[in-house]
């Protein structure tokens, strides 16, 4: 059973949706004891870094998550979701983040050319940096779609797939038994549903 965090931010439905097409049981929960249930963990996230963070720490969920992803257990950030993984976010101010992947998330405001529009929104290319059962039967190249203002950077050992908008940025990260995506899955077709049918596949392959 794949368990979504519910913690206040996040498209719940489009997941929950995404899940069951590619024939997972799945589980919206805000009760800790449902994670320690679960066989994978999704943390989904929209809006901005710290009132997801402060969401995430009020609502009961972040000491279960932590947990649980130290016990071993397959965990993936999608969006806002990904960049709370990271050690820190410079997101109006400096917040810190999970710290489940070494590197910090920055704004694209001064760091990508002045004639692209912020935020980035829209189908991207992927480019597969190394080999990782998440993008098992994805092709380099495959388009995904970004909501996003800002990226993750400064995290080149965790780094499996980037995208090109103004300069290379993150579009996915894997360490160990936590993973994560810049991108939406949910919202990017048959590609997408590939690397969530691959995620629930995970615990078997690492």
């Amino acid at each position: 059973m794949v368990a979504i965090v519910d913690y206040g931010v996040g498209n719940l439905f489009s997941l929950c949706s995404s899940f069951r097409a590619v024939g997972a049981e799945v589980l919206v929960t805000r009760d800790p004891k449902e994670l320690k249930r679960a066989s994978h963990i999704l943390l989904p996230g929209v809006g901005a870094f710290e009132d997801a963070r402060k969401k995430l720490s009020e609502s009961g969920m972040e000491e279960a998550l932590l947990e649980e992803v130290k016990k071993g257990k397959p965990m993936m950030g999608v969006c806002l979701g990904m960049q709370l993984l990271f050690d820190e976010s410079l997101e109006f101010g400096r917040h810190a983040g999970l710290g489940l992947v070494s590197g910090r998330v920055i704004g694209m405001q001064g760091t990508i050319p002045e004639d692209l529009l912020i935020p980035h929104i829209g189908w991207n290319a992927l480019h597969l940096t190394r080999p990782h059962p998440l993008f098992d039967g994805v092709s380099d190249g495959d388009c995904v779609y970004f909501v996003h203002s800002f990226y993750a950077a400064d995290c080149e050992q965790s780094l499996v797939a980037t995208t090109e908008y103004g300069l290379e940025m993150t579009a996915a990260v894997a360490r160990e038994n936590v993973c994560g995506c810049q991108f939406h899955p949910e919202k990017s077709g048959e590609v997408g549903l590939r690397i969530l049918k691959n995620f629930i596949s995970l615990g078997e392959t690492l």
